[in-house]
């Protein structure tokens, strides 16, 4: 089989590789579609120990839906011929393995398979291309999860890429009234407009202001502010913290997605005297895959138009450098 092997920054190569073969309690896929992760695009861009734990002269990838086209003769309730998504967290047996599964391989071998465990079928209302969102999905779904979202409250989403906009559908399947993306793209922010998200470009407009306006006010510890009871950081832009910490009302929270690594100052009065809470999201699990295909399967929001580019394997190098463009490109994907 042809799969990426990654080498280092900005080293990627397609190479030959044995073909897998399951045995009794496995099951081997052919990838369909890979979505580009931020992460793949940071350890290509900046090398290792930037991004998931890929290690040097493997294959990776972890964004994918599949077909079986081989299953063992202890395995049960999975044919060949099924389309499914392979759960990052379990499909190889290793967390520890979640962005190094073989997204970026024509073959990939599950060990010890089982329905709704290492891999999940995809039902067939949701088009194959799209399918290839399910994972990055799952992230942002979580995330909006975490903010505890209750029916009725408003919400902002810094960061309009795939977790962003991910997040912000999330948190309007889960019952947010009215949810704003802000980003610095203006090309990405049209994306979320047009998949109905009222937007704000940052960079340039007054976020409190425009959020008032479009919220209406509630009180925060520095007077009257937007009435906005969640927000959710998909950015990772180091500002963020300190602008919700002096725009958010009280008892709103935080939820942190985004991957920066290192320390930021929190005022930790200010935290408390505004009844803010500051919450961390990291990964997914079960519940969210399931959510993400209820939502995939509801047809309410056009999730497949969040996909920009399509490449072939052969040009995954080119491809991995288009996701990079964020005033050009949102979501790239690789066909097989």
């Amino acid at each position: 089989m042809r799969a990426a092997v990654y080498y280092g920054q900005k080293d990627v190569r397609i190479e030959d590789l044995e073909t897998p073969r399951a045995g009794d309690h496995d099951i081997v896929i052919r990838n369909l579609y890979a979505s580009i992760c931020g992460t793949d695009v940071a350890v290509y861009m900046h090398g290792p120990n930037t991004g998931h734990r890929i290690t040097v002269g493997s294959e990776f990838g972890h964004e994918m839906v599949s077909e079986v086209v081989q299953v063992g003769k202890n395995v049960e309730r999975i044919q060949v011929g099924d389309l499914v998504y392979p759960y990052p967290r379990l499909a190889k047996g290793d967390p520890r393995r979640a962005g190094t599964v073989g997204g970026f391989s024509e073959y990939v071998l599950i060990p010890n398979a089982e329905l709704g465990q290492q891999v999940y079928a995809v039902p067939a209302q949701i088009p194959v291309r799209t399918a290839c969102l399910i994972e990055p999905f799952t992230v942002g779904f979580r995330a909006a999860r975490r903010s505890f979202p209750q029916r009725g409250e408003n919400a902002i989403v810094f960061g309009a890429g795939t977790i962003g906009i991910a997040a912000a559908i999330g948190l309007k399947y889960f019952g947010c009234n009215q949810v704003m993306i802000c980003d610095h793209s203006d090309f990405r922010l049209e994306k979320a407009r047009s998949l109905g998200f009222a937007v704000c470009n940052n960079s340039r407009e007054d976020l409190k202001e425009k959020a008032m306006e479009c919220f209406g006010t509630a009180a925060s510890r520095f007077g009257p502010t937007a009435d906005v009871g969640i927000y959710i950081d998909a950015a990772g832009a180091e500002p963020i913290l300190e602008l919700y910490q002096s725009i958010g009302k009280i008892e709103s929270r935080m939820v942190v997605v985004a991957v920066l690594a290192g320390k930021r100052p929190v005022d930790v009065l200010a935290m408390t005297y505004s009844q803010h809470a500051l919450i961390g999201s990291g990964g997914y699990f079960p519940e969210d895959v399931k959510d993400v295909l209820a939502a995939m399967v509801s047809g309410k929001w056009d999730i497949g138009s969040i996909i920009t580019d399509e490449f072939s394997l052969d040009q995954l190098p080119q491809a991995i450098e288009r996701a990079a463009q964020v005033n050009e490109a949102l979501n790239v994907v690789i066909r097989y």
